[in-house]
């Protein structure tokens, strides 16, 4: 599986985050090592795995909107 990495300045443009904001709110919190960035050659410098970046940003987003539950047993996004 190929996998597409990003320097925090790329990973910045393509979320529209600011790059402190990801190294210092984002990074451990919701980006976790392993998952969402690795430490190549065991290094300081970060590289981020988009693709797991952008499916876990799908995922939260869809969790936190709330449901209205219709009488017809559907729901209404919020």
């Amino acid at each position: 599986m190929s996998s597409t990495y990003l320097t925090t300045e790329q990973l910045s443009e393509r979320i529209h985050y600011d790059v402190r904001t990801i190294r210092n709110r984002l990074k451990d919190s919701v980006l976790l090592e392993g998952i969402h960035y690795i430490r190549p050659f065991g290094g300081r410098k970060l590289l981020f795995v988009w693709e797991a970046i952008e499916r876990d940003i799908h995922t939260a987003s869809s969790a936190h909107t709330p449901l209205i539950p219709m009488a017809n047993g559907g729901v209404a996004h919020g």
